[in-house]
């Protein structure tokens, strides 16, 4: 626990077993109360290995749902254990699982109730080599995102996040894409309902185990990226109601 909170570290996985061990090695277990890691139909041996690690909390899809269907795995069975902190990392060590304790920390002292890992805060990105490509596209969709959606974020596309289990009672993520594009869905739904997101500056490694997406698979995600969020503006002025800005009903 950390700040009398319950900590849980969401891992989800696909093809992963060659990074599962060394992202888990860094899990600073002395805070962390659960870890659970949702496989997405993998064709390797991630599900043996995470069982080889000891991690009780293991979710197999029989199917690949994508990215973003993993993710709502993830947070549905954090939420089934009670967790007041969900940290979400990819266990592909793209990220070190060292900042767990500062992102947490932020949350359990009442900073912020998100917090994001930015990989272009300082000079972690290209120093970690970020292909120079996607250096420019990430800066130039986050400058647009930031205009249209009246945020400062330093980044919006990185795969380490930090959340307080509140803001699941308000924004519903099962309206969101099974694809990629979730992060960025889940990000415009935090900040539409009044949430501000903290940011800690974040290394990165890229390498060949760690996931990466195609030049069309990205064409295509930053295309979403702009569609949700033009669609966070036109909601705000009261031209279009999207489902994925309606507060959660209980």
């Amino acid at each position: 626990m950390i700040g009398g909170k319950k900590l849980a570290v969401v891992l989800p996985a696909y093809n992963a077993a060659k990074t599962l061990e060394m992202t888990y090695a860094e899990i600073p277990f002395d805070i962390v109360d659960e870890v659970v890691l949702v496989d997405d139909a993998s064709r390797d041996n991630t599900v043996e290995t995470a069982k080889k690690l000891g991690i009780e909390h293991i979710v197999k899809h029989e199917s690949n749902r994508g990215y973003g269907g993993n993710q709502k795995s993830c947070y549905a069975k954090a939420l089934s254990l009670d967790a007041d902190i969900i940290v979400m990392l990819l266990p592909d060590y793209q990220y070190t699982a060292k900042l767990i304790r500062a992102m947490a920390s932020i949350i359990a002292n009442g900073v912020y109730p998100v917090v994001y890992a930015s990989r272009i805060l300082g000079k972690g990105a290209l120093k970690g080599g970020m292909p120079i490509y996607k250096y420019i596209a990430n800066r130039l969709l986050t400058l647009g995102q930031n205009i249209l959606m009246g945020q400062k974020l330093s980044e919006y596309h990185t795969g380490y996040r930090a959340f307080s289990k509140d803001i699941f009672d308000v924004i519903d993520i099962e309206a969101n894409s099974d694809d990629f594009v979730f992060d960025n869905e889940m990000s415009a739904q935090i900040c539409y309902a009044g949430y501000e997101i903290g940011e800690v500056t974040c290394p990165t490694k890229y390498f060949e185990d760690a996931s990466s997406i195609n030049f069309k698979r990205s064409a295509i995600y930053g295309l979403g990226v702009i569609r949700v969020s033009i669609a966070y503006r036109l909601n705000k002025w009261g031209i279009l109601s999207s489902k994925i800005f309606q507060r959660k009903s209980h």
